[in-house]
């Protein structure tokens, strides 16, 4: 059985995925699941980010075969994640049985606006002004990526803890935010089964880029109604059941 492989997207790392990780090897007959934290991030927050996507990528490969887990891979990833796992499975296809990317953006095939939504821009600034204040920057995160806000105290002490614990420095957020705006995809699609997920209330990325991608690379598509741009926060149990229908769709 395939594992799966998870990446999280700009400044975030494997413990912000929550519960989605257990449910997703609940849901595949428990098959080994490796949320693989970004160079900058998590694990990793002592090392200098990347510039580059393609870099990334050589680093979460190398992370992959030292975990002793064998490929072909599964993998799961969202925003700048998911710009790696799809430079991943077009560089090496013989690595990657399947594809699902969560609310992520590239080019060519999404604008700049729409990669990054101009009224996100205040929030961005303000986060940046207070990145050395967790509470501060954590509150204003949640409500710029979330729309579930029913946990929020809670989210608010597990992601400042995660925040103290690990922190992300201010130039490895640049570092990373440059790779994401830099990044080109290839125009020819993946090969392997690929799933697009989106969120219709992303405040963040707007859902047109989704639904671009899906359309270029004729990949099914969903779209989760009024979740935010965290879609794995907002809503995961949906979030597995299009993972098992839409790939299961797919392939057959």
């Amino acid at each position: 059985m395939s594992a799966w492989i998870m990446l999280r997207g700009l400044t975030r790392e494997t413990r912000h995925w929550g519960t989605l990780p257990q449910r997703v090897s609940d849901a595949f007959d428990g098959a080994r699941v490796l949320p693989v934290d970004l160079p900058g991030n998590g694990e990793f927050a002592a090392l200098h980010s990347y510039r580059s996507v393609a870099d990334m990528v050589g680093f979460v490969r190398l992370v992959a075969l030292d975990s002793g887990v064998p490929g072909p891979y599964r993998l799961l990833a969202m925003s700048l994640g998911g710009m790696v796992a799809t430079d991943w499975a077009q560089r090496h296809p013989h690595e990657i049985e399947s594809l699902a990317l969560i609310n992520t953006s590239m080019r060519p095939f999404n604008r700049p606006y729409e990669r990054l939504r101009p009224h996100a821009w205040p929030v961005l600034m303000r986060i940046a002004a207070h990145w050395r204040d967790p509470r501060a920057a954590e509150s204003a995160i949640h409500a710029l990526t979330c729309n579930n806000r029913r946990t929020l105290a809670d989210d608010l002490d597990a992601w400042i803890a995660i925040r103290r614990s690990a922190p992300v420095s201010r130039a490895n957020a640049l570092r990373q935010l440059i790779a994401a705006a830099s990044f080109r995809a290839a125009l020819q699609p993946p090969s392997c089964r690929t799933l697009i997920l989106s969120s219709a209330a992303d405040a963040l990325v707007d859902p047109a880029c989704s639904a671009s991608i899906a359309a270029a690379w004729r990949a099914p598509h969903r779209q989760h109604a009024d979740a935010g741009h965290d879609l794995p926060h907002d809503d995961p149990a949906w979030v597995v059941e299009q993972l098992h229908d839409g790939l299961r769709q797919h392939a057959s």
